[in-house]
């Protein structure tokens, strides 16, 4: 796999975005953890397939960086992502369900098989987009091996997995589920910063 360059920024944000500030019903980001939360929550946590996602994401490599704000909506068949602010055209809309993909931004529409193949299609390299998407809930993708380090109350500290290493350094209390509010993830030189400003999950239970 090439390493990414600034040159390929703007695709690069659009595939690690594929996982997204007003506070949202319930939302209480300074109450205190318990040691046994994590565990109390981690099934539901593994089944949730629906969310919402506001919040901003910045890439920084040694040449530059650069940030940008993103919606994220997801559910089990289908999911969207928008994308703006200062990465290139302004508005990127990246979308698609089971089969099919779909990027629009300023250069057209461009569509694939998967997000993978688009990013292959678009860049010449891909990422392990699909873990994304458990990495956000503070889960490890359950098709590659990993190693997860845990901090004093049990939850989420630090996840190694496909050559990434994700730092949980906050979270947030959305009603009744922690959630994280703010992620680093370091790829070789290539370091991105995800802080969520508003999460509104959908449970099974809820």
């Amino acid at each position: 796999m090439r390493r990414p360059t600034l040159t390929l920024l703007p695709g690069l944000a659009l595939a690690l975005l594929l996982l997204g500030g007003c506070a949202t019903r319930g939302q209480s980001p300074d109450a205190p953890r318990a040691a046994d939360d994590w565990q109390a929550q981690k099934t539901r946590l593994e089944a949730m397939q629906t969310w919402e996602l506001t919040g901003k994401a910045g890439l920084r490599t040694p040449e530059d960086s650069t940030s940008a704000n993103l919606d994220w909506n997801q559910t089990p068949y289908h999911f969207r992502l928008l994308l703006s602010g200062p990465f290139g055209s302004g508005r990127s809309v990246l979308e698609g369900r089971e089969g099919r993909v779909s990027l629009t931004t300023g250069e057209g529409r461009f569509e694939a098989e998967s997000p993978e193949a688009l990013m292959n299609q678009r860049l010449g390299w891909s990422l392990p987009v699909a873990a994304l998407g458990d990495w956000v809930r503070g889960l490890p993708a359950d098709d590659s091996p990993h190693r997860m380090n845990r901090d004093a109350r049990g939850f989420p500290a630090r996840l190694e997995q496909d050559g990434w290493t994700i730092d949980y350094q906050d979270w947030m209390r959305v009603e009744d589920l922690w959630l994280p509010r703010r992620m680093k993830m370091q790829y070789g030189e290539l370091n991105v910063t995800l802080v969520v400003t508003r999460w509104q999950p959908e449970t099974s239970d809820a």
